[in-house]
C-alpha cells in the first residue's frame, strides 16, 4: 500500500492511495489541472484512477471533482446527504458515475477495502475513511470538531494516520477572524486544534512506529513548526518516544508528500 497527501489546507485538499491493484483519490479540492499536476509529481497519472471518494461537500474538497470525473469517466462515491448538497456543484455527472457510500459502509476496490465513518463537522454528513490491504491500514481523519471514542476505536491500529491539526487556539483567539468564524472553528463541528489532536493521538497510537501526517493546518492560525512541536510535546508527556515509536510528518497546501509505502512482515 502506498499513499501521498497531495494537498492539505483550507485552499484545497486531496489524498491519493493505492494498493497492488487499485488507485483511489479522496477529494479534489483544487482545480482538475492542479490535481493532475500533483499526481504527476508523485509519479502517478489521473487516467489510472479507479474512483474518487468525497468526505463532504465543502469547496476545498470538491472543486476539481466534476472535471476529473468527466475527463476520466470516474465513479464518484459520497453518501446520500452529501449528494443532495452536491447537486449543481459538480457539473454534469451521469447516473452511472454517482455511487452511494453511506456512513459505516465498506466498499471494495479490487484488493483495497475502504471503510467510511462519520465525523463531526458543519456539513451534511461528513465522513472519514480507513483503507485496508491485507493486514495494512491507513486512516484519514480531517475536518472534525472533536474526536469521539467511536472514531478513536475505528482508526486505531493504523500503520499511518493523516490527522487534522488545524489551529493553535491562542493564535485563533487573537487573530483577525470575525468572532462568528472563530466560534465555528472552535466548536464541536469545526476543526481540531493542535492540542486536541495531540491528546486524541495519545489515546489512539500504539507506539509501534506509526507515521502521523499532521493535516489541514490553517495558514492564518497555525504554523507547521508549532503544530509539530505541540503534538510532539503532548505525545512525549504521554510516554511516546517521538522520532522512534511515533514519527510525525508534515503536509502542505501546495506540495504533495513523498509517496509513503506501508509494509507489514
Amino acid at each position: 500500500m502506498r499513499f501521498s497527501v497531495l494537498a492539505s489546507g483550507s485552499t484545497g485538499n486531496s489524498f491519493f492511495i493505492e494498493s497492488k491493484n487499485s488507485k483511489v483519490l479522496v477529494d479534489a479540492g483544487l482545480s482538475g489541472k492542479q490535481v493532475e499536476g500533483l499526481l504527476a509529481e508523485v509519479g502517478e497519472d489521473a487516467a489510472d484512477l479507479d474512483a474518487i471518494l468525497i468526505t463532504h461537500e465543502h469547496k476545498d474538497h470538491i472543486k476539481g471533482v466534476g472535471v476529473l470525473a468527466r475527463r476520466y469517466q470516474l465513479p464518484v462515491y459520497a453518501n446520500s446527504k452529501t449528494w443532495d448538497e452536491l447537486d449543481g456543484q459538480l457539473g454534469k455527472i451521469t447516473d452511472e458515475q454517482r455511487m452511494i457510500m453511506e456512513v459505516g459502509e465498506v466498499v471494495q476496490f479490487a484488493d483495497l477495502s475502504v471503510e467510511s465513518y462519520g465525523t463531526s463537522h458543519d456539513a451534511a454528513e461528513p465522513m472519514g475513511f480507513c483503507f485496508y490491504e491485507e493486514e495494512m491500514k491507513v486512516s484519514l481523519t480531517t475536518d472534525l470538531g472533536y474526536v469521539s471514542q467511536r472514531i478513536k476505536e475505528t482508526v486505531k491500529d493504523s500503520d499511518a494516520y493523516v490527522f487534522e491539526s488545524n489551529h493553535d487556539v491562542e493564535m485563533l483567539r487573537i487573530g483577525g477572524y470575525p468572532w462568528h468564524l472563530k466560534r465555528r472553528i472552535l466548536s464541536d463541528v469545526g476543526h481540531l486544534s493542535n492540542e486536541t489532536a495531540g491528546e486524541a493521538l495519545s489515546d489512539i497510537l500504539g507506539g509501534n512506529g506509526e507515521t502521523v501526517y499532521l493535516a489541514h493546518l490553517s495558514r492564518e492560525n497555525n504554523m507547521t513548526e508549532l503544530a509539530r512541536l505541540t503534538v510532539n510535546n503532548i505525545l512525549q508527556e504521554n510516554g511516546f518516544n517521538v522520532g522512534e515509536s511515533v514519527i510525525l510528518a508534515d503536509t502542505s497546501p501546495v506540495r504533495p508528500t513523498p509517496m509513503k509505502e506501508i509494509k507489514r512482515n
